[in-house]
């Protein structure tokens, strides 16, 4: 079935971001040159309403053009809650504009030169016009002013302010970096039960998380969980099993024993859960959950906790990560790649193709089927492996094209790490087991990349998205003060 034909699930919630703007400036050239302070401010408007389009919240600071403007301004930056700050480089401006505030804030700079034109016309050159594409002068001088207050040099969007895809692309990617700051330093993750047993890579200390992160993790309690379904109303059942149906196919089963097209029971069943596990989350205000329980066999707790398969996957693909085997680190992974727009699907590497040269990637769920390549399957499977329960299971393959991955590991010292990869969804046919499986190929090819992927000591899970955000996560990385390995795609040496 064509991607086409897929429906998709809205955001709970918008993505939201607050990013802060000014320009710089030197204040001796407004008495110089007649109408430059009004252009140049001109022009900074234009740059606002790029970002504004962004989707983003702004706040433009003005022109920044003596160090007495910069010392008055430091004081409304760090009260404005930003997650992000464009400097805008309108024209040659002295570092004393920018020194007091890199060497101040604790919020990511992005310094910003596109000039108006694409190349001056030396027949019509003058000083003037110029001074209105010199964006990049004093760029060299406000990253080398930074080295010497002890930051590392600012990123920098190089180019002209029209018809630069290239610039607009960077910008954009700033906007969803911007976005997965905001989120992930509010973030409140719920987490209930406990690892599945001997996952060593799988223990997170939630004051850790905090640290590094700033998110908070609320402790809660499966029993909230069975609290809330006993709530749970026929018709509230009912909307959700058209929900449901309307989000997924139903096909016949093909190869797997354990499979049976879905069951009247297992809907309900699944519908009912779904319906619970909404009221739970929005009882508890949490922006994502990591879970995992068995309870006892034959109980309802059983039932209720080993059917969350369904459910957590239409709210993963609304923005609300969920994350199976009580998997903290993988959650956080799972929102920053929500919040870049690019899915993020639970996920880990199956068997390997030696013959075409790919690995399957998926999981048992949840799964963010916002990504999904056409309209996901549920299926019905009589027992879970390696797991209790049975009951309705998502199947579903990543969109085909570039598809990007990230680990949260913990290293020997205790500190966090992203290990992120690119790859290729490919076209071609996934198991037929209820499961998500994607055909993944990576370069230069599987075996190598494999042994690379492995040796940064990622944890066996990851988050799973589409589209090349490599850079984009080393960024958010190095914002963190997270290390962060790029397993290389290159030829062996």
């Amino acid at each position: 079935m064509s991607s086409e034909t897929q429906v998709r699930i809205p955001r709970r919630k918008p993505r939201a971001a607050n990013i802060g703007i000014f320009g710089v400036g030197h204040q001796t050239y407004w008495s110089q040159f007649d109408g430059l302070l009004d252009e140049l401010r001109g022009k900074l408007d234009v740059f606002v309403k790029r970002v504004e389009a962004r989707g983003v919240q702004v706040t433009n600071f003005g022109m920044v053009d003596c160090a007495q403007a910069a010392y008055a301004l430091l004081p409304r930056l760090q009260a404005a809650d930003l997650d992000l700050v464009f400097c805008d480089m309108l024209t040659y401006a002295t570092s004393s504009t920018f020194g007091v505030l890199v060497r101040s804030l604790n919020v990511p700079i992005v310094l910003v030169a596109l000039q108006p034109l694409k190349a001056m016309d030396d027949s019509r050159a003058s000083t003037y016009m110029q001074l209105c594409n010199d964006d990049l002068c004093s760029v060299p001088e406000f990253t080398g002013v930074a080295v010497r207050m002890g930051k590392k040099p600012p990123p920098v969007i190089l180019g002209h302010l029209d018809d630069d895809p290239q610039a607009e692309a960077e910008l954009a990617d700033w906007c969803d970096i911007a976005c997965a700051l905001h989120d992930l330093r509010r973030a409140r993750i719920g987490h209930f039960g406990h690892v599945l047993e001997n996952m060593l890579d799988m223990q997170s200390d939630p004051t850790a998380l905090t640290a590094a992160f700033g998110c908070h993790i609320v402790q809660t309690e499966p029993d909230d969980l069975l609290r809330w379904q006993r709530t749970v109303t026929p018709e509230e059942i009912e909307v959700k099993q058209r929900q449901i149906l309307e989000m997924f196919d139903t096909p016949d089963p093909k190869s797997d024993p354990i499979t049976r097209k879905l069951t009247d029971e297992d809907l309900l069943v699944a519908a009912r859960v779904a319906v619970a596990l909404d009221k739970f989350v929005a009882d508890k205000q949490l922006d994502g959950l990591a879970y995992y329980y068995e309870a006892e066999e034959g109980s309802p707790m059983r039932e209720l906790v080993t059917n969350l398969i369904v459910g957590n996957s239409l709210l993963t693909a609304a923005g609300f990560p969920m994350c199976g085997e009580s998997d903290l680190k993988t959650c956080l992974a799972m929102l920053i790649m929500d919040r870049l727009d690019i899915g993020g699907s639970f996920a880990e590497f199956h068997p390997i193709d030696f013959h075409e040269g790919f690995v399957l990637v998926g999981h048992d769920g949840p799964h963010h089927i916002n990504i999904a390549e056409g309209k996901p399957v549920l299926r019905s499977l009589i027992k879970y492996h390696g797991k209790p329960g049975k009951g309705a299971s998502v199947e579903f393959k990543v969109k085909e094209g570039p598809m990007t991955m990230l680990s949260i590991s913990v290293t020997t010292g205790g500190r966090f790490k992203f290990v992120v990869a690119e790859g290729e969804s490919v076209r071609g046919p996934i198991p037929p087991t209820g499961n998500t499986n994607t055909r993944g190929f990576f370069q230069p090819d599987v075996r190598t990349f494999l042994k690379r992927w492995v040796a940064e000591g990622p944890t066996h899970h990851f988050a799973l998205g589409v589209g090349r955000r490599a850079e984009s996560l080393r960024r958010i990385a190095e914002i963190l003060d997270v290390p962060c390995a790029v397993v290389p795609t290159g030829p062996s040496t």
